[in-house]
């Protein structure tokens, strides 16, 4: 599968994202591109300890403490800061099952996130935004 078949994939299939990391403030990538996805339809679930509610929605201080079911982590952290939402998502894939995706946003990168992921069959996206890369896949298909 080409990387675009992935991406592609990704976008069409998978519609409960946890976005860890996500900004309280609307001038932030963290705020707007999950405000963007959910007017799309997608279920967005805020992950941020500091933040009792974004975007009208219950946030979670972490990926363990979210109820529902959890399709893709998309992280808005440094890239030195990556590995620990994929610690947390590997350990909520075998403890719940769900987990599917690990995004980081455009310009975030970590190899040994990456490593860990993979090894753990979750497919990874790295320094890619979702948002673009949404508006890509729709945009082909006019």
């Amino acid at each position: 599968m080409t990387t675009r078949e992935m991406i592609r994939n990704i976008v069409e299939k998978y519609r409960s994202v946890a976005v860890y990391g996500m900004s309280k403030d609307p001038g932030k990538t963290g705020y707007w591109v999950p405000e963007f996805l959910a007017k799309k339809g997608y279920d967005i679930i805020p992950v941020n300890p500091s933040a009792e509610v974004i975007l009208k929605r219950k946030s979670y201080p972490d990926l363990k403490s979210v109820p529902k079911r959890i399709d893709v982590v998309l992280v808005f952290r440094r890239s030195e800061d990556a590995l620990e939402p994929v610690k947390e998502a590997v350990a909520r894939k075998k403890e719940k099952g769900d987990v599917y995706v690990v995004w980081l946003q455009q310009g975030i990168r970590n190899e040994e996130a990456r490593k860990l992921a993979e090894e753990n069959e979750i497919i990874f996206v790295q320094d890619r935004c979702m948002y673009h890369e949404y508006r890509m896949v729709y945009l082909m298909d006019e």
